[in-house]
């Protein structure tokens, strides 16, 4: 069966905090970057981290992998596009490609993991119930 895509796209500026001296984007600056499309996402698709807290537990990143394929600079205006990958999983796991908006060429690709943990910090190895919930409006279950 296939699972429907679940993608949200947003253009962004790079901001002068957001380089080093070359101009071109310090490595540190990617996480900002994923977790402001994972937001993107979250207010588009119904899963925000209010719906976490809500449901008294957390989603830590657990794995978060960044290629940098060719440099962004300060002033410009590159798109980043997130995808959800479904798994049966007790996990949310995003893909990420950031293009330059003028040629559309590939800067960055990454992903990242996310675990769910209760209010004392420990695994949560099924899926909690509102996830599912989520899964199934979503039709990916």
């Amino acid at each position: 069966m296939s699972k429907k895509e679940l993608r949200f796209s947003r253009e962004f500026e790079v901001r002068f905090s957001e380089v080093d001296y070359m101009g071109v984007v310090w490595h540190g600056s990617y996480p900002l970057y994923l977790e402001d499309a994972r937001e993107g996402w979250g207010h588009q698709f119904g899963l925000c981290y209010d719906d976490y807290l809500s449901n008294k537990v957390y989603a830590p990143i657990v794995d978060m992998n960044i290629r940098y394929h060719r440099p962004i600079f300060y002033a410009t205006r590159p798109r980043i596009d997130i995808t959800y990958q479904y798994t049966p999983a007790a996990k949310v796991i995003f893909d990420y490609e950031i293009h330059d908006t003028a040629d559309n060429t590939l800067l960055t690709t990454a992903r990242t993991v996310q675990a769910f943990t209760d209010r004392n910090y420990q695994l949560i190895l099924e899926n909690p119930e509102f996830y599912l919930r989520w899964k199934q409006k979503h039709r990916l279950v």
